[in-house]
């Protein structure tokens, strides 16, 4: 499966300037970032959680809805997520005028479904992510609306793609570029579009301990799908790897990083010590990373990360961190 050539990033990312923000990428020179950094490292990081929907999602959603046909448009679309993709989905579809059906497991943080039904969504609540995921396929067969998926679809690809184009042009010098795993989507458009640009830097993909399917899947050499998924960062929750996002991963990214759940919660504490970003687990991930089994790698080196969003309630961030 081929990725997206330079130009096809290019046309999405021309596409989406009028649809999405800009975000900033912040240079982590702050006192606490300094204690906890390896020697002579520069860190940048891309701030996606300020994204419209509050994550990249919002990228390959507004692209996936925008390329429908009238007759689909009319039939609506369908999604099954824990939160950031179903809140993507949400606002994409209200910004043009299409019904969205969501299923979400009933764990879901409720400002996450909140935000879904608030944007005009059809919220339904479901045993587990699994479950979410049969009843969108069922959904698509009896209503004959377009699924939109997390991370296995070329729009979503050509979507993070974008982010990765507008963090070349802020980080282009970077030696080294981590980014969050969940099923694929982010990193499979990032790193293609950073391969392109810098052939010779290291892209590393960032995944919990509990929810490491592409690093099994690159281990394997094929999608994998594990048994249990365990993780606090439940938008990297991803139970399997797919052909798609896989195989653009495998032929693009150097290696996968895992990340402890104490060590997600160190990093979440770091942001809001830092910059007082409270940050879900997911996008505090790539930082993580940094400070834990890529530490010795990054020094010295120039490093990107992305900061991938933040949709979390303050009961749950509390929870989290056990305050």
């Amino acid at each position: 499966m081929q990725a997206p050539s330079v130009e096809e990033f290019q046309t999405a990312h021309v596409a989406l300037r009028d649809q999405v923000i800009r975000t900033p990428t912040l240079t982590l020179a702050h006192a606490p970032f300094r204690e906890r950094f390896p020697a002579d490292v520069q860190v940048r990081a891309k701030l996606e959680l300020f994204q419209h929907a509050g994550s990249f999602k919002a990228r390959g959603a507004i692209l996936g809805i925008r390329q429908l046909t009238p007759e689909q448009r009319s039939a609506g679309v369908v999604a099954a997520s824990g939160g950031n993709h179903a809140i993507a989905v949400s606002w994409a579809a209200r910004a043009v005028g299409v019904n969205a059906s969501i299923f979400m497991p009933e764990t879901a943080d409720p400002l996450r479904i909140d935000a879904c039904r608030k944007l005009g969504a059809k919220v339904t609540l479901v045993s587990d992510i699994a479950k979410a995921f049969d009843l969108m396929s069922e959904t698509e067969q009896s209503e004959g609306r377009t699924i939109m998926h997390p991370f296995e679809a070329r729009h979503m690809t050509l979507g993070a793609g974008s982010c990765g184009i507008e963090l070349l042009e802020d980080a282009a010098d970077s030696d080294i570029f981590v980014i969050p795993v969940g099923g694929g989507g982010l990193i499979s458009g990032i790193s293609a579009v950073v391969r392109q640009a810098r052939p010779d830097a290291k892209i590393f993909g960032v995944e919990p301990v509990g929810a490491d399917t592409m690093f099994r899947s690159l281990e394997e050499s094929k999608p994998v799908t594990i048994a249990k998924v365990d993780t606090i960062a439940d938008s990297l929750g991803s139970p399997y790897a797919l052909p798609y996002s896989f195989e653009i991963s495998r032929q693009n990214v150097s290696a996968i990083a895992r990340v402890t759940d104490d060590e997600i919660r160190s990093a979440m504490r770091l942001y809001f010590d830092a910059l007082r970003l409270i940050a879900e687990p997911a996008c505090a991930a790539a930082l993580a990373a940094v400070c834990g089994p890529l530490k010795e790698i990054c020094a010295g080196q120039k490093v990107a990360i992305i900061a991938c969003g933040s949709n979390i309630s303050l009961e749950r961030y509390d929870r989290i961190l056990g305050q």
